[in-house]
């Protein structure tokens, strides 16, 4: 069963609670109990569950129990890479970095502005 949620408008709640979900349903299409995939990613059984029901768990056990289902290469998708894309990095090579400059005036005199015209 997918759950399908707009990450960008729901709660934090919601969020975590579509995570554990996921995580439970590939736990199911794999056939491994909690029980053994608690002991598995070094967690108690009780963590399990209320990673099971979407309950709040740590990033350490959410992390274990990825581990654990051998997901962790789905971690990188978490977050994106801060890096330049190479798309980028082609665009910019050989090419001399430069820091942007703020538009300079033409010379012109400085006043307090309070002289009479």
């Amino acid at each position: 069963m997918m759950h399908n949620i707009n990450f960008s408008a729901a709660s934090t709640e919601a969020i975590i609670q579509a995570l554990c979900k996921r995580l439970e349903e590939i736990r199911l299409s794999r056939n491994i109990s909690q029980t053994d995939l608690a002991e598995e990613a070094g967690i108690s059984r009780s963590t399990m569950t209320r990673l099971a029901d979407g309950q709040k768990v740590s990033l350490d056990s959410f992390v274990r129990v990825m581990r654990a289902l051998q997901l962790t290469d789905h971690l990188a998708a978490l977050l994106p890479d801060p890096g330049v894309r190479p798309v980028e990095r082609l665009r910019f090579e050989g090419a001399e970095r430069r820091r942007a400059s703020r538009k300079r005036h033409e010379n012109s005199q400085w006043s307090w502005g309070d002289e009479e015209a």
